[in-house]
């Protein structure tokens, strides 16, 4: 072999050795190709916090929501097959680009940014909840230094804390700060909400909450249902058989139908509300399949949109009615020591919450998923009391339909904004999934 030869092989070789690192640090650049760990901690721990700081629904959807366009923004220059949500959501105009450099490590810049975000965005919570938020921010961070060239890690993190301060000044200006639980004087008149026990709350919950800027809807009004049907003391009108409804059904309960409206239940204070449940059944597929981490950004911001648009969308509704709960109806003029099953909320009966995000959260994961049989744990995974079993479900929208019929079974919802509200909640999904574009 000639020395000609011999220096060409050699160049060859350390040309193959010299590109063998860049290709491996490469796989390190695609948010495709990294695990999913971080966000599905990241969302357990959100739900719990969220259980343990006893927040609302309505609150918490907003919450939810945040984070899930946070976690998505963190990572989607990652992945060349995804677009960033900026242009696409109510006053998101831009989001900071990565310095061009040939490496982030996206688990870092998601970590980065959710610590940011959640530490400050939920900056008035308990020192119990600040304490695990600056817990998980630190276990991730400390093992990702160890293993990254510092400007690697260094740069990472900058672009994550970049990401929250964005999302943080977006979300600024979506009118909460001037109507979370805004004053309010409930009008008074036949058929109209009034305080209900045990607790007699004189206000309802967040008035005003249908007024704040959604995430993807025009506004809270884009999918208003038809009116409830027309209230009537008659003991032959429809008014009065769909209240004969919820007495009869809640006297004779069966033990599957107790089941199900315990395991949908979803108490502010004893859950993480009715939108964590759907956010903890991503969490569960995301560990479960295995989904890469852009994958598990995407549908954590899919859910968290569609709660969040949902709550506002459903509170809307319910005060733009102000209908009375079944309890009021039934204890008037059928049963007057009768009592639900569950404790009704203190605020106006249509449309039914559970069956809004419900329908919005199954129409943007069957769309993502397909229609996918899965069985949901989350009473096991965050300790709920009463621990329930898990229950299982052919589809997305079949769970949202048994979340739907739990609120009949409960006894604070006629069927009418059962019906009304997962109507509402699929026209919620798809103005989603028609506006947004996750992938290019």
């Amino acid at each position: 072999m000639t020395n000609h030869r011999i220096r060409l092989l050699l160049g060859i070789l350390a040309l193959v050795l010299a590109l063998a690192p860049v290709a491996r640090a490469g796989e390190r650049e695609t948010a495709n190709a990294s695990a999913a760990d971080v966000a599905a901690a990241w969302f357990n721990l959100l739900y719990d916090v969220v259980k343990q700081e006893g927040y609302t629904p309505p609150v918490a959807s907003r919450i939810y929501g945040i984070a899930g366009v946070t976690l998505y923004e963190a990572v989607v220059p990652g992945s060349p097959e995804h677009r960033s949500l900026a242009g696409q959501l109510n006053g998101l105009a831009s989001m900071p680009q990565p310095k061009p450099h040939p490496k982030h490590h996206w688990p870092t810049v998601a970590n980065a940014a959710l610590g940011r975000l959640l530490g400050q965005l939920l900056s008035g919570a308990s020192a119990t909840s600040m304490t695990a938020i600056e817990g998980l921010e630190t276990r991730f961070a400390d093992g990702f230094r160890d293993e990254l060239p510092r400007p690697e890690f260094v740069r990472s993190v900058e672009q994550g804390q970049a990401v929250a301060d964005t999302l943080l000044n977006w979300a600024a200006g979506d009118g909460f700060t001037t109507l979370n639980n805004c004053p309010f004087t409930p009008p008074a008149g036949p058929g109209l909400w009034v305080p209900t026990p045990p607790g007699f709350a004189p206000n309802p919950l967040q008035p005003c909450w249908g007024d704040l800027r959604p995430f993807v809807l025009t506004s809270g009004a884009t999918c208003a249902p038809p009116p409830p049907p027309m209230y009537s003391v008659d003991a032959a009108s429809p008014f009065y058989m769909i209240a004969r409804e919820v007495d009869e059904t809640v006297n004779s309960l069966t033990p599957e139908q107790k089941t199900i409206a315990l395991y949908w239940a979803d108490g502010p204070g004893a859950t993480g509300t009715p939108g964590g449940h759907w956010i903890s059944i991503v969490a569960q597929i995301t560990q479960r399949d295995e989904l890469s981490l852009v994958a598990a950004a995407e549908a954590f911001a899919r859910v968290g949109i569609a709660v969040a648009d949902a709550f506002i969308s459903c509170w809307d509704t319910k005060y733009t009615y102000n209908l009375l709960r079944p309890l009021t109806y039934i204890r008037n003029l059928i049963d007057p020591v009768w009592s639900a099953f569950l404790v009704t909320p203190a605020f106006p009966e249509y449309t039914s919450g559970h069956s809004v995000q419900s329908a919005a959260a199954a129409t943007v994961l069957t769309d993502m998923f397909g229609v996918k049989a899965f069985t949901d744990t989350v009473n096991i995974d965050h300790g709920l009391v009463p621990a329930q079993a898990p229950r299982s479900f052919a589809s997305f929208a079949e769970a949202a339909q048994e979340a739907a019929i739990s609120r009949l079974y409960g006894g604070i919802h006629f069927r009418a904004a059962i019906e009304a509200g997962l109507q509402q909640g699929s026209c919620v999904g798809q103005r989603i999934l028609n506006s947004v574009r996750f992938g290019r």
